[in-house]
C-alpha cells in the first residue's frame, strides 16, 4: 500500500527493507515519494545514519544471488550435497 505522506525514520527503513526486491522506483513510490528517487534516497540515507546502519546493507539484504557480484557455489543436484 502506498503511503499518502512520505515516510521518514524507522518507518521508511522498514518499508525499504520490505520492498527492496521490487526495485528502488517501486519502493520510493510505496514510501510516498512518487517519482522523486533522489528525495527518497536522501531521506533513507538520513534515516539509516540515525539508526547506525548503511543503506547498502538494506539493498544487499534484498538482493537475490543473481543480482550480486561473485559466484554462487552450490551442488548441481540434491544428491550431491
Amino acid at each position: 500500500m502506498t503511503s499518502p505522506n512520505p515516510l521518514k525514520g524507522t518507518d521508511l527503513v522498514d518499508c525499504a527493507r520490505a520492498n527492496v526486491k521490487q526495485g528502488v522506483e517501486t519502493t520510493a513510490k510505496l514510501s510516498g515519494y512518487g517519482e522523486d528517487i533522489n528525495a527518497f534516497m536522501e531521506e533513507l540515507e538520513k534515516a539509516c545514519q540515525n539508526m547506525g546502519i548503511k543503506v547498502d546493507d538494506i539493498i544487499i539484504q534484498g538482493s537475490s544471488p543473481l543480482e550480486t557480484e561473485g559466484k554462487v557455489i552450490a551442488p548441481e543436484t540434491a544428491t550431491e550435497l
